[in-house]
C-alpha cells in the first residue's frame, strides 16, 4: 500500500470522501493544506503534467464559477501566476506518492495507479452542492 500525500482544502466535503476512499482501500494519506502550500511554478507544473491549461483549474473556485477567470482563455505563465496568488483556483486534490503527481481524483485513473478496491457509486470530483451553491469555508 502508499503513502500518499494529499494536498486538500481542508473541510472540502470530497477532499474528505477522496481520503477515506484512499484509506479503506488500505493507503497511508497525509493531509495537507493546499491553500497555504508554498507553491512555486515548477511545483505545481509537476502536478499538471501535459494536461491542458483548462484542466488545471478547480471549476467551483468562485472566480471561475462567476466567468471572472476563463480557464480556456489563459496560458500556462498567466494560469500558474494566478493559481500562486489564490490556491483556491488550483483543481484538487494534488496527490504524490514516490515521483508521481496528478491533480483531480479521476477514479479510473487513481485506481490503476493506486488501488481503490470499493469503487465509488457516484462522482467524487465536482462539488456535490452545485454551482449555485454557496463555497465551502
Amino acid at each position: 500500500m502508499a503513502s500518499i500525500i494529499f494536498y486538500e482544502k481542508p473541510g472540502c466535503t470530497n477532499n474528505t470522501r477522496q481520503k477515506v476512499l484512499l484509506a479503506a482501500a488500505g493507503h497511508t494519506v497525509l493531509a495537507k493544506n493546499l491553500l497555504t502550500e508554498p507553491w512555486t511554478r515548477e511545483r505545481l507544473l509537476q502536478f499538471f503534467g501535459n494536461r491542458p491549461v483548462a484542466e488545471w483549474f478547480n471549476r467551483a473556485a468562485p472566480k471561475v464559477k462567476s466567468g471572472e477567470i476563463i480557464p480556456e482563455e489563459l496560458d500556462a505563465d498567466m494560469a500558474l501566476a494566478m493559481m500562486r496568488a489564490e490556491p483556491i483556483l488550483i483543481r484538487r486534490p494534488l496527490i504524490e506518492v514516490d515521483n508521481r503527481r496528478e491533480v483531480g481524483f479521476d477514479i479510473a485513473v487513481i485506481d490503476a495507479w493506486l488501488g481503490l478496491g470499493k469503487m465509488p457509486a457516484d462522482d467524487l470530483e465536482g462539488c456535490p452542492k452545485g454551482h449555485k451553491a454557496k463555497p465551502c469555508p
